[in-house]
């Protein structure tokens, strides 16, 4: 082999390679610069190379070369590590959860620091969460994601189940110039539609490694449809007699979306010697995701709370699992929404990062930088009708089914107009930052370095709710809207769901056809009105903000001895918190504001807290092969911005809603983990963690019992009065309010298993499991927990082909609570796969396959006698190809 040239193998161990020499067939040494494993098998290399380095409790994802992430998206490729799980409501992976606590107790940097974050759902904009959706970050900028289980002093504090840590690429490590670009099909099996899918990145830097340029771009397009059966909460609709929970709204949902994402971003980086290096980078990613959802509904809570009945009950766990409902004629047994989305979320960041060695013993290195996200529906046109009506159901056997006895789902007539509005969500997100380190190196036995840091961030997050009103919006609509006249279902309907609607998930009797509105024909009504009677104004319980200043600062040690290392030191951050929002006025004030709403008076709120989180992490190298790891260390996450928000979020048809509390503490715990990992050879590990949290602040739910004013034609009399006689549409419900409030700790702990190991020919697996149990003071259940997970995968790879098939499984887990019931999730398991055939060693041809045997995601309300949702995403195929020069 002629020296200079570069080995490229996918299938032989580089450990055998690696003395750079290997035997020609006469004996001779023939020399070899360098070799360079690719593929799935020097993922995995890398991969365990990090984590067997690594002073802390680390699980590595690894992109081996650029446009080689082993998922299509990050958080898809973070479920294949032990203890993390993901969830796929709308059939693409968005957020994580590490070791059975829910997503928004994982903390997600970007090159070490916050990236802000907002969502494109608007359901997600309001609760406005700290949990990262990395529908946001590309996968083809990235080279590695770390998962930190248990914190270092020198790590962002904010995670209770762990930290991610997503590292870009930088020119100064790649190669003098490199470039890669690929073309895809993506193909959703509900939708039936093919979209293209592209990205590209350029690098460069010069023959001395002193100054290096990299930019790329991405353009994504996907259009998904989610066919669903959903129960939107339960009542008791017995009260007086004992409890009997009767299910208060039960539809049949067609969910449609188009999804782009387009993004970008550079690097530029200067190391002018070997004291000296600067790097300025900068990330911009947009998230188009207008949709359109179509929900037909049976509506017992309603019909019920307006005088109806209840006969031919079926009782089975204190709930009417079957039966028949019948509304009075006046009232609403039948309603029908129509919800159309302009919506999209957009994260930016810049940072310049700076690192500087005046000595052979200091390093100092600093980072600034600003970040900032948006997530906006800044327009919603909703229309919904609805119709007296009785009907049967039934809960069981699996999918609800529903049968209207005195309509037809199918013809608009059958129905009236109710109600429109024409509401704008937007929801801000902003971070600057600064953080200043130093690391001294020391020889004072087995002390071998100090390092000390601070860190300063300004975070705020903003949420604002305007709305059209009912009477100036509505009625007006409904007296001259459509043509002059007065508008009716025929003015907004379409043809009949898809012929294929339901197919995957419906029984017999579940509600698989119904009309459609016209999704040009709302815009057309509702754009068009005027000026005047499309005005919004502020929904006031719904618009709040939170300022957070986090001073903070940390010490710690790295030790080094014979045959172990490790780093012992303490973190200490202060919270300053400022929150703002409304609340229903109770006195007259000057400061009050009223509007058709409601009258509310502005509240702010001020705290401080400190927090001081000491961690240690030791390794121990037992054999050559062997090493035994301990940590223990204080960790927090603090609270969601919408939890310490004075504010209520009402769902006016249900009666339920939640409400922040300004005074809650933050999570805060106890852990400690052990874990022993065995080495055999290259590319493989044997390893098994046990890890235990004490959360001693648990931040839950209190329902409460509030009283707040709405606009209603459809009132439920049993929990509705009037307000005055000269407002026929205003009227005071009883709401069941979840408020945010601190509740008892919970005691966390679980175990991992994980094998990574190539085997013969080509021919390798990947397996984990976790095993994850949890004990909560109030018996309450813990959010995102799933007692058992685990993760199998095989691949094959040799110069041509490299092929890899995986499945993903997590057991049931609680959601959250919605609409004051629990909202639980059945288990659920994903077959996803990849095949590469490389034509060329710079063109490959690529297909990826996710949800394979077409899974169906399954969700109930605290007993599975209770069904909540049926969610049928289909199967999603990509098939393209990739170059690289």
């Amino acid at each position: 082999m002629r020296k200079g040239r570069t080995l490229m193998i996918g299938t032989v161990s580089a450990l055998a390679l690696s003395a750079g020499a290997a035997m020609a067939q006469d004996g001779q040494v023939a020399e070899v610069d360098e070799v360079v494993v690719t593929g799935i098998r020097a993922s995995i290399e890398q991969s365990i190379s990090t984590k067997r380095n690594a002073d802390a409790v680390v699980d590595v994802i690894t992109a081996e070369d650029v446009g080689k992430f082993p998922d299509k998206n990050v958080a898809e490729a973070l479920q294949r590590v032990p203890g993390v799980v993901i969830n796929r409501e709308f059939g693409e992976g968005e957020r994580v959860s590490i070791r059975g606590t829910s997503p928004n107790l994982t903390r997600t940097l970007i090159d070490g620091h916050g990236l802000a974050t907002a969502d494109w759902f608007i359901l997600e904009q309001l609760s406005a969460t700290r949990s990262f959706n990395f529908l946001m970050l590309p996968s083809e900028i990235i080279g590695q994601s770390l998962v930190y289980k248990s914190p270092m002093a020198d790590l962002e504090e904010g995670g209770i189940g762990g930290t991610v840590d997503t590292r870009t690429r930088l020119p100064l490590d790649l190669k003098t110039f490199e470039a890669f670009g690929s073309i895809q099909g993506a193909y959703n099996e509900n939708a039936g539609d093919i979209d293209p899918n592209a990205s590209a990145l350029v690098s460069w830097r010069n023959e001395d490694r002193t100054f290096g340029v990299l930019v790329a771009g991405i353009y994504q397009k996907r259009n998904i449809r989610r066919d669903a059966v959903e129960v939107l909460g339960y009542f008791d609709s017995d009260p007086g007699a004992g409890e009997l929970l009767t299910p208060s709204l039960i539809g049949s949902a067609l969910f449609e979306q188009e999804r782009i994402r387009q993004g970008a971003n550079f690097a530029i980086q200067w190391r002018p010697n070997d004291q000296v290096e600067l790097a300025l980078t900068g990330l911009y990613s947009n998230f188009g995701a207008d949709n359109f959802n179509q929900n037909f509904l049976a509506w017992g809570s309603n019909a019920l709370g307006g005088g109806g009945t209840l006969t031919n009950t079926t009782v089975v766990d204190g709930t009417a699992v079957a039966g028949t409902i019948t509304s009075t004629p006046g009232g609403r047994g039948a309603v029908f929404d129509a919800i159309d989305r302009d919506a999209e979320a957009t994260t930016s960041n810049l940072a310049l990062d700076g690192k500087f060695t005046p000595s052979d013993r200091l390093t100092v290195d600093f980072k600034v930088g600003y970040t900032e996200a948006s997530g906006d529906t800044t327009n919603q046109p909703f229309v919904e009708f609805g119709a007296p009506a009785a009907f049967t159901y039934d809960l069981r056997g699996g999918t609800p089914q529903v049968e209207f006895l005195n309509l037809d789902p199918t013809d608009p007539s059958d129905m009236v107009f109710d109600f429109a509005s024409l509401h704008e969500v937007t929801n801000d997100d902003n971070e600057t930052y600064a953080y200043l380190n130093g690391e001294y190196e020391l020889d004072l036995g087995p002390l071998r370095s100090v390092k000390v840091g601070l860190k300063y961030t300004d975070h705020n997050r903003e949420t604002d709710f305007q709305a059209t009103t009912y009477g100036g919006f509505f009625l007006p609509l409904a007296a001259t809207g459509c043509g002059g006249g007065a508008c009716g279902p025929a003015d907004f309907a379409g043809g009949l769901t898809p012929g294929d609607f339901l197919d995957d998930v419906a029984q017999a009797g579940t509600l698989d056809q119904f009309w459609q509105v016209d999704r040009g024909a709302l815009q057309d009504i509702l754009y068009n009105l005027p000026a005047t009677v499309r005005e919004r104004v502020s929904n006031y319980p719904e618009i709040f903000s939170v300022s957070e200043e986090v001073f903070g600062g940390y010490m710690m040690g790295r030790f080094e001895g014979d045959g172990w290392r490790g780093n012992l030191g303490v973190r200490i951050v202060e919270t300053d918190q400022t929150s703002t929002g409304y609340s229903t006025a109770v006195l007259s004030l000057p400061e009050n504001v009223s509007n058709a709403f409601g009258t509310f008076t502005p509240v702010s709120a001020s705290r401080s807290y400190t927090d001081v989180l000491p961690s240690a992490n030791f390794a121990f190298d037992l054999t050559e092969d062997l090493v035994l790891r301990f940590a223990a260390a204080r960790v927090m996450a603090r609270p969601d911005f919408t939890d310490v928000a004075p504010r209520t979020s009402l769902n006016p048809g249900s009666l339920t809603g939640v409400g922040g509390n300004p005074n809650i503490d933050p999570y805060r715990a106890n852990q400690y983990d052990i874990s022993l990992e065995y080495y055999p050879e290259n590319g493989a590990i044997f390893s098994a963690a046990y890890y235990y949290k004490d959360i001693e602040s648990f931040i839950t739910d209190a329902p409460t019992l509030e009283t707040f004013a709405i606009e209603t034609t459809t009132p439920n009399l049993s929990l509705c009065t009037q307000v005055a006689p000269g407002n026929p549409v205003l009227f005071n419900c009883q709401f069941t309010i979840n408020r945010r409030s601190n509740g008892g700790g919970a005691r966390l702990q679980g175990l991992e298993l994980g094998v990574q190991k190539p085997l013969w020919n080509g021919f390798g697996v990947q397996a984990n499991y976790t095993y994850s149990d949890v004990e909560t003071q109030s018996g309450d259940p813990l959010p995102g927990n799933s007692r058992n997970s685990y993760n199998a995968a095989v691949y094959f790879e040799n110069d041509l082909i490299s092929a890899r098939l995986a499945y993903n499984y997590r057991s049931e887990f609680f959601v959250t609570f919605d609409r004051s019931t629990q909202l639980n999730q059945e288990e659920m398991g994903s077959l996803d796969g990849s095949f590469a055939w490389n034509m060329t060693p710079q063109v490959a041809i690529t297909v990826e396959a996710q949800n394979i045997l077409d899974e169906e995601i399954n969700q109930f309300a605290g007993s599975t006698v209770r069904p909540r949702a049926v969610y049928d995403n289909g199967r999603a195929l990509f098939a393209g190809v990739r170059y690289r020069y």
